[in-house]
C-alpha cells in the first residue's frame, strides 16, 4: 500500500564498538549519516540526532525525498555502496550511516544505528534510554510497529475481508487508547521525561495521519482522531525544534503519492493535525544536500 518503509533485510549491520580493536569504534567527526526526511526510519534518526546534540560530532547528508533509483534506491548512496560490497545487487536504500575513514558502510540497519547514536557517540541531549526502561521501550516500538503501522495498514486494504479490516481497526483503537492513558497521567509516554519512546511513537503518529489516513474511511479517520490527549501531545513535541524542524510535510506526501498502490479512501479529506501550523489544536472534532541538523 504505501512504500514508506526502508527495505525489509538490511545489507549492512556492522556496529560501532566500544574501543578500536572493534574496527568502528566511538569518535567525532568519522561518521556521516545520510537520511531522507521522508523515510519514517529517517525521520525517527533525525530527530534523535538533534535531541542528542550530535550536530558537531556527526555530520548528516539529506537524501531527496522520493528515491529516485530502481528498487527504492538512491542514485547518491550508490557509490558507498559499490565501495562496501562490489556489484551490490539491491537498491542503495536509506538510512545510512557510513565511515569517511574509509568511505564504506557501517550499518543500513535502522534500530543499530539509533541504539549506536543513543549509547555510543555521545552528546549533550537528554539520556533517551534511562536505565531501566530498556523493555519498556521496547514495547512501545512493539505497539507502534505491530498494532499502530501494521493494523492502519491493513484497516485501509480495500481488497481484503471487511471483517479483517474491522479487527485491525480494533487493534489500531485499542493501541492509541493505551497511548492515552499513559499521556492522560504523565508528560511523557513514559513518565515523566522524554526518551526514545516517544520519538518513535511521535513518528508513527506523524505517519498515521499523513500516509495511513489517506486509506481509511471517514468513520475510522475520526475514531482514530478522538484520541485528542494523544495527538495534542503529538501536537506539542512537534513544537519542539528537534521534532518540527524535521518535519517534511511536502517530501512525505510526495513519496506516499510516488509509491504507493492502496486506493485512496474518504478520510484522505480529514486531517486530524494541522502540523505545519505551531498553534495547531487537534482537527478530529471538527530538501537539500548536506546538513546537520541541531
Amino acid at each position: 500500500m504505501s512504500a514508506t518503509s526502508p527495505a525489509a533485510v538490511p545489507s549492512f549491520r556492522s556496529r560501532i564498538g566500544r574501543d578500536a580493536r572493534s574496527g568502528y569504534y566511538a569518535v567525532p567527526h568519522r561518521y556521516r549519516l545520510h537520511l531522507a526526511l521522508s523515510c519514517p526510519y529517517g525521520l525517527e534518526i533525525a530527530v534523535t540526532h538533534s535531541l542528542l546534540g550530535l550536530a558537531d560530532r556527526l555530520p548528516v547528508t539529506l537524501l531527496p525525498a522520493v528515491p529516485d533509483a530502481p528498487g527504492g534506491g538512491h542514485l547518491a548512496l550508490r557509490p558507498l555502496y559499490d565501495a562496501s560490497e562490489h556489484r551490490h545487487r539491491g537498491p542503495a536504500v536509506a538510512p545510512v550511516l557510513s565511515d569517511d575513514w574509509t568511505g564504506r558502510i557501517v550499518s543500513t540497519h535502522a534500530p543499530d544505528i539509533l541504539r549506536d547514536l543513543t549509547r555510543l557517540l555521545g552528546g549533550d541531549g537528554p539520556v533517551l534510554h534511562p536505565h531501566g526502561t530498556e523493555d519498556a521501550v521496547r514495547a512501545v516500538v512493539r505497539l507502534c510497529e505491530q498494532d499502530i503501522t501494521a493494523s492502519a495498514q491493513r484497516a485501509g486494504e480495500a481488497a481484503i475481508d471487511p471483517a479483517v479490516r474491522e479487527t485491525a481497526l480494533a487493534t489500531l483503537l485499542r493501541a492509541l487508547g493505551e497511548l492515552e492513558r499513559r499521556i492522560a497521567s504523565h508528560a511523557y509516554v513514559l513518565g515523566g521525561r522524554l526518551t526514545a519512546a516517544d520519538v518513535r511513537l511521535w513518528v508513527t503518529l506523524v505517519q498515521l495521519d499523513t500516509v495511513h489516513r489517506h486509506h481509511l474511511d471517514a468513520a475510522a479517520v475520526h475514531r482514530i482522531a478522538g484520541h485528542r490527549q494523544l495527538w495534542t501531545y503529538a501536537r506539542r513535541l512537534t513544537e519542539h525544534p528537534a521534532f518540527g524542524t524535521h518535519l517534511d510535510l511536502d517530501g512525505i506526501a510526495r513519496r506516499h503519492h510516488a509509491h504507493c498502490r492502496g486506493a485512496e479512501a474518504a478520510g484522505a479529506a480529514t486531517q486530524i493535525v494541522d502540523w505545519a501550523s505551531a498553534d495547531a489544536v487537534p482537527a478530529g472534532a471538527r530538501h537539500q544536500r548536506d546538513h546537520t541538523p541541531g
